[in-house]
């Protein structure tokens, strides 16, 4: 049975100071990231002992502790590398990122409505969640959603390609109860490479995973 690893960070903890402190990445990354990928294992052993037993009782908590605890680990997977120390700004054709700025315009009107209605997202998540910037395949566009805790109101088929972690694990210790001003900050570390590479792989494989337009 194929087992979920945590993946290595691309920089090390004090790369992405001084928007995100070393200690958050320390035990953001080592700890909480850590912890779904150990309950994701842990509960597909669960469900093939289920299996095995046949004993059903519990497949409702099952199912929805993979969904949880899955999700929680393929966000932060992308979490860790759209960020970097040496990004932020607005992405521009220069700078090989011309795609995605396209469809950024498209998709949104403009860059600063696309900023502004991602950083209202993440900013106003209802507990815990994320403000995703994600390719919608059915109509070919980018879409923003909300994610509350790891993996409820989102659109089936979409792909995300730039996500804002607006978990209190994710800020506290540095803004306090200030989400909003985390958010705000996280625009200063966007890799807008990593993001243009993966709306250029959703693009390509978005109609193989579909079975209707």
């Amino acid at each position: 049975m194929a087992t979920y690893t945590l993946p290595e960070l691309p920089y090390d903890y004090a790369a992405l100071a001084p928007v995100i402190s070393p200690e958050i990445i320390e035990l953001h990354h080592d700890k909480h990231h850590a912890a779904y990928v150990k309950g994701a294992n842990d509960t597909l052993e669960q469900l093939a002992e289920a299996r095995d037993k046949e004993a059903w009782g519990n497949i409702n908590g099952l199912e929805k502790n993979l969904a949880f605890h899955l999700s929680g680990h393929i966000l932060h997977s992308i979490y860790w590398h759209n960020m970097t120390g040496d990004g932020g700004g607005e992405p521009h054709e220069k700078d090989g990122v011309g795609e995605l700025a396209d469809a950024i315009a498209e998709s949104f009107g403009s860059y600063a409505g696309f900023k502004a209605q991602l950083t209202k997202a993440a900013a106003t998540t209802q507990g815990s969640g994320w403000g995703v910037l994600a390719y919608e395949p059915v109509s070919g566009r980018l879409v923003v959603e909300q994610i509350y805790d790891h993996q409820g109101n989102v659109g089936q088929g979409s792909v995300p390609i730039l996500v804002f972690d607006a978990w209190e694990h994710a800020f506290y210790l540095q803004y306090k109860n200030q989400k909003v001003d985390f958010i705000e900050a996280m625009w200063q570390v966007v890799n807008w490479q990593d993001v243009a590479k993966r709306y250029a792989s959703a693009k390509q494989r978005a109609h193989s995973l579909l079975l209707a337009p």
